[in-house]
């Protein structure tokens, strides 16, 4: 406890500016855009498919991009580049408040989910990976309590909110808050460690004890076998929280009752957070990671049969513990495997694959809803995904873990 006080002494004005990027990264993650879905449909007449190919199709061309644009953090600064993504940011949430056709919709999403969802958690997570070598993971846990305020608190107060006031005006705050968070940016990296500095005197290498670029990696077996469990939580998740409102009219539930029960998800997945970057700084994502996607495959079991919130509340649990170890162990996995002199553009091949997964997700479950395949029998079909995605992850694993240089200890 002592050395985890003097380490957040010692580290605050960087790990603060990580929680902050990934705290409004929420305004272009899937829970918040999804809280608008019934109003965006009705007022263009769209069914559920066709919202979530929309959906899917903004949110794919993000995912595109980001394989060029992630490896603008191995360039530049994080409060030059920050400043920018937010003000992206804050203008696609005006486009979202004044939106008057649906043929903009793709436009809008992809502006959303590139500037939230895709980069400002790439920015986060890589600064995090690279300032930081034998405490990665407390600082990438951290850091990414910033993803669990926003997933416990958005949720309600904008659900709550539009009871009295139209939902455009929303997004008109989300954009000011955004770019209130430029200055705030500013002012806590006023001293910030630069990639070209810091990152070359305290690097780590990766397997074989090389810097592997991004070339070298996407050839590498570990990455494919990786794949299907990079695009399973990020398509699956996203999934659940896009058709929150359908699957709460499904059960009978209201909608603020299933929104009532975000505070929970976002509680473990702090919990198993933190707990997972302790684990990871003592033991390394080479144990860890291959079971990290076990709860899943309960969650989504849960989510299919459940009669009752609590169950639903039980599914939550699950999902929350692979949330929570995932916001560490995977962008942790990419330093310690592969180097952090490339991290940058290895992570955005990676996080590209994360966002396709996100505009997956919603238009697997949007056409078969229209197809007459329920979310209940989704859900079971999503469980044994995971299996799948678990067996690979340990396969790869075993292989590569023996490559590894030796371990550091935790300072």
């Amino acid at each position: 406890m002592t050395a985890t006080r003097a380490f957040l002494r010692q580290n605050f004005r960087w790990l603060l500016p990580g929680m902050l990027l990934t705290f409004l990264s929420g305004f272009g993650q899937t829970y918040f855009i999804s809280l608008f879905a019934g109003e965006i449909r009705a007022q263009f007449g769209l069914s559920h498919g066709e919202w979530g190919g929309l959906y899917s199709l903004g949110t794919g061309a993000s995912a595109v991009v980001m394989i060029w644009a992630g490896v603008l953090t191995d360039h530049f600064r994080v409060r030059a580049l920050g400043a920018v993504i937010l003000a992206l940011l804050a203008a696609a949430s005006i486009l979202m408040a004044e939106l008057s056709a649906a043929w903009a919709l793709p436009f809008v999403i992809f502006a959303l989910r590139f500037a939230g969802q895709g980069m400002l958690s790439h920015i986060a997570v890589v600064a995090m990976a690279r300032w930081f070598v034998a405490t990665r993971g407390r600082a990438l846990s951290i850091a990414a309590l910033g993803f669990s305020l926003g997933e416990a608190f958005l949720p309600m107060v904008v659900v709550s909110a539009m009871s009295a006031a139209n939902w455009q005006s929303l997004w008109w705050i989300a954009a000011s808050v955004s770019l209130a968070g430029i200055p705030a940016l500013w002012a806590l990296l006023a001293q910030e460690r630069t990639p070209q500095s810091h990152a070359r005197g305290s690097q780590s290498l990766g397997m074989r004890g090389q810097h592997w670029t991004r070339a070298q990696c996407l050839r590498h077996r570990l990455f494919w076998l990786m794949v299907p469990a990079l695009l399973g939580p990020s398509a699956f998740n996203t999934a659940f929280f896009f058709q929150q409102v359908h699957y709460a009219e499904i059960k009978g539930w209201a909608h603020l009752e299933l929104v009532a029960l975000y505070p929970f998800f976002t509680l473990t997945s702090i919990a198993a957070m933190l707990l997972s970057g302790w684990a990871l700084d003592r033991w390394g994502t080479a144990r860890l990671i291959p079971w990290s996607q076990v709860p899943m495959v309960l969650a989504f079991v849960l989510f299919s049969q459940a009669q009752v919130p609590v169950m639903a509340l039980a599914g939550l649990f699950f999902m929350g513990l692979t949330a929570g170890a995932n916001a560490t162990l995977v962008a942790a996995f990419w330093a310690e495997f592969y180097g952090t002199r490339h991290i940058g553009a290895i992570k955005s091949a990676a996080a590209a694959v994360m966002v396709l997964g996100s505009a997956i997700g919603p238009a697997i479950t949007g056409g078969l809803i229209d197809l007459g395949i329920g979310l209940p029998r989704q859900y079971l079909g999503v469980a044994v995904y995971f299996l799948v995605t678990t067996t690979l992850m340990v396969i790869g694993v075993a292989r590569a873990r023996h490559d590894l240089p030796r371990r550091v200890d935790p300072d």
